[in-house]
């Protein structure tokens, strides 16, 4: 990233599933979490991302996880992560587990994906509709779980054609080696693996120049 130059008005971040399941003690998937959550600092430097975002102008999109009560949505036999989170009854709407954790709500104007249930936030939501409606160009992506839905809407936002970045200090796995994989093994085929320090400094460069 070094003397990269991101145009905030080519650019969004998509904060995927930043959720009490995740964030917050209590929360179903905490304990899963909490380990690389601590370790990376990531929370922290995700609510720092955010606040520089809204001062730039750079496009906010909040990409929660929802299910109605009973989890129908999900196949009455599934497998994979998504029999765990309809086991554990986990983002069921209604539920204080699937609000939004308090540092990263959503504010008047920011936008909201409409539709997520499940891993790609391309697949059955309206954010590919309001990015091209936003001429978005540059993808950020921050959020949950690094090596689930985090990697699946990159390699679909990948191959719509979008620059992705991919933040190894705003996301979190189930464990730090399963962190530190999906960066070293996959991440470098479909994104510009990067740091939210190195994204500011990257907004600060075009500013100059343009200025």
């Amino acid at each position: 990233m070094e003397d990269y130059k991101l145009n905030p008005k080519e650019t969004a971040c998509v904060f995927i599933e930043y959720q009490n399941e995740f964030t917050t003690e209590g929360g179903k998937l905490y304990p899963a979490t909490k380990e690389v959550m601590e370790k990376t600092g990531m929370l922290e430097n995700s609510t720092k991302l955010l606040e520089f975002c809204r001062e730039k102008g750079i496009c906010v999109i909040h990409c929660p996880i929802n299910f109605e009560p009973g989890h129908n949505e999900i196949a009455e036999k599934p497998y994979g992560i998504l029999a765990g989170i309809k086991d554990g009854s986990a983002f069921e709407r209604g539920d204080s587990g699937s609000e939004f954790y308090e540092p990263m709500k959503p504010i008047e104007g920011e936008l909201v994906v409409k539709g997520k249930s499940g891993l790609c936030s391309f697949a059955s939501t309206n954010l590919e509709f309001l990015l091209r409606q936003r001429n978005v160009k540059n993808v950020i992506l921050a959020g949950f779980l690094t090596n689930c839905c985090v990697e699946s809407t990159m390699r679909n936002a990948y191959e719509k054609g979008f620059k992705v970045f991919t933040l190894k200090d705003c996301t979190a796995a189930t464990s730090m080696p399963a962190q530190e994989a999906a960066f070293e093994h996959n991440f470098g085929m479909f994104s510009v693996p990067t740091t939210s320090k190195e994204i500011t400094e990257a907004v600060e460069i075009m500013e100059a120049v343009t200025s």
